[in-house]
């Protein structure tokens, strides 16, 4: 019998941590759908993401041990896309822990521990420290670093 697996999320600035919640995810059944969260949707939640829905989309579809890809454009869809694909289990990250747990008549409903250290919340606030810093300042640190690899060199 072939198990569906079903995951949710953004995958806005797809990194390892992603790629490892999606391979475990995967190893959970035969067949694997990941809905990935349109850009109006993310709009509606205040978000806002860096990489087109489009782009996100195709970059999760090219995941090898991924079967499907569809569009996450509300939060109701869940209990519609279960039934809908015929899916034995939900996964999704751990700090959902909870959330989804309403699934439980229609599925297994299981919460996976995320990749240490590495998250999109921590890699967008370092990208605008990063880009918050003056042009001045940046300058001033390239030209402390010619110093030292005039120093050391």
């Amino acid at each position: 019998m072939n198990r569906t697996v079903i995951t949710y999320g953004t995958f806005d600035m797809f990194h390892i941590g992603h790629l490892n919640l999606l391979r475990r995810i995967a190893g959970l059944g035969d067949r694997l759908i990941v809905a990935v969260s349109t850009d109006e949707f993310n709009a509606g939640k205040g978000k806002r993401t860096l990489i087109p829905f489009e782009q996100r989309a195709e970059i999760v579809r090219s995941i090898r041990f991924v079967d499907e890809v569809i569009p996450e454009t509300n939060w109701e869809q869940k209990l519609d896309d279960v039934i809908r694909y015929g899916v034995s289990t939900f996964a999704i990250g751990d700090d959902w822990k909870g959330h989804f747990d309403f699934l439980a008549p229609y599925c297994e409903v299981v919460y996976l521990p995320r990749t240490e250290g590495v998250s999109t919340t921590e890699l967008k606030r370092s990208l605008n420290r990063f880009c918050s810093v003056s042009r001045k300042d940046i300058l001033h640190a390239f030209d402390v670093l010619e110093q030292l690899r005039k120093d050391f060199g």
